[in-house]
């Protein structure tokens, strides 16, 4: 007897358009390598298949989080980076597992020194250097202080320097320029003491939207995630030729013909105003709709758009079948996705729920099966 049924809410990711993007980000910031970040299982989509498929693109690494998502990655052979701060619990394994570690302060770059004598190993570490983020990293004013030190610790090579931008999306404003100025001022004072870095970065996916600066030299990297996937944050601009990779589906399971003044969903939220014919989808916010959807997002039924009507529930939505009385039982139903005009984007999502594409991406719940698409 199987015991394999078919998944209700799916989620589609074309490998070809993935890696299609990945080119076309790397002919745009060239000479410069791509660091693919892959936190949070590569934004939610599935790091092991993601990380195949770029690599075979030709990512010159791959930058995650923290430990466990590093150690994921280990037997794919690429250079693997913690982007933010390291627990001095981990420090052995990292350390055995030849991962590249950030250094936020002297004391863990001498808690770095001491393990990697103990396991007689030599350690890659990159400098992380708070121009303007505060949230980690040396203090600017502080750093070609402390990497100084930190350069003359035992079994360290201190191969990169990097830091982080809070409002690059927002090519309007000149706080990121400063902050650009300042790293390259960084950079500059520790060259005249004899202190070089094979690997210099600044730029992750707003700042290769909307910063050409931060791709050219001295800066050898960028780091690209969210536009690895299509998504555009909606303030900045779109300069390079990327398509969205993902798109998430359910079925419809419903239809009712309901009549005027009956009350839809918890809360009795919405009321039909007259006879209408109602759909009940398979998907709700367990799976990663917004609740914010609710009585204001759209969802596609054989290419029309159908009103969410009602509030979003944790497995299941309902909408207008107005515009598609054709509708029948098991009908796919486009959540995100579609083409053009005819389509639903993660960032039109994410301005309904008050967030970003981010937020969208790595809330597609754990029940919704992953499908990769590739030719």
């Amino acid at each position: 007897m199987s015991t394999k049924a078919d998944s209700r809410v799916w989620l589609e990711i074309d490998l070809d358009v993935l890696r299609k993007n990945f080119s076309n980000i790397q002919e745009a910031v060239k000479p410069c390598g791509v660091i693919a970040v892959l936190k949070a299982n590569a934004y939610g989509l599935g790091v092991h298949q993601i990380a195949q498929a770029l690599k075979k693109s030709g990512a010159a690494g791959f930058g995650v989080a923290e430990l466990r998502e590093a150690l994921e990655l280990i037997h794919l052979g690429l250079p693997i980076q913690i982007l933010g701060s390291m627990i001095p619990s981990e420090l052995p394994e990292a350390v055995s597992n030849g991962i590249i570690l950030p250094i936020n302060d002297y004391a863990m770059a001498e808690m770095i020194s001491r393990e990697a004598v103990k396991q007689q190993r030599e350690v890659e570490c990159h400098f992380l250097v708070d121009t303007g983020m505060g949230r980690l990293g040396i203090v600017a004013e502080d750093a070609v202080n402390v990497i100084t030190r930190c350069v003359k610790l035992p079994n360290l090579n201190c191969r990169g320097i990097y830091s982080h931008f809070p409002v690059a999306n927002r090519p309007d404003l000149d706080y990121t320029i400063r902050q650009v100025n300042l790293f390259r001022s960084i950079v500059e004072k520790l060259a005249l003491s004899g202190i070089h870095f094979d690997y210099v970065h600044i730029a992750a996916s707003d700042a290769i939207n909307n910063f050409p600066i931060t791709y050219a030299p001295p800066f050898t990297r960028v780091r690209s995630g969210i536009n690895l996937y299509g998504a555009f944050d909606p303030e900045g601009k779109r300069t390079m030729r990327l398509e969205p990779v993902l798109q998430l589906k359910t079925r419809l399971v419903s239809i009712r013909k309901l009549k005027a003044g009956t009350n839809i969903g918890y809360g009795c939220t919405y009321t039909l105003l007259e006879d209408t014919l109602v759909g009940t989808v398979s998907a709700g916010y367990a799976d990663g709709l917004p609740l914010n959807l609710s009585n204001r997002g759209y969802m596609l039924i054989r290419g029309r758009f159908c009103p969410v009507i009602g509030r979003v529930s944790m497995d299941y939505t309902t909408v207008s079948l107005a515009n598609v009385p054709d509708a029948e039982l098991g009908d796919e139903v486009t959540c995100i996705g579609g083409d053009g005009l005819r389509g639903i984007s993660m960032e039109a999502m994410a301005q309904i729920k008050g967030t970003h594409a981010y937020d969208i991406c790595c809330s597609i719940g754990s029940r919704v099966e992953r499908r990769y698409i590739e030719k």
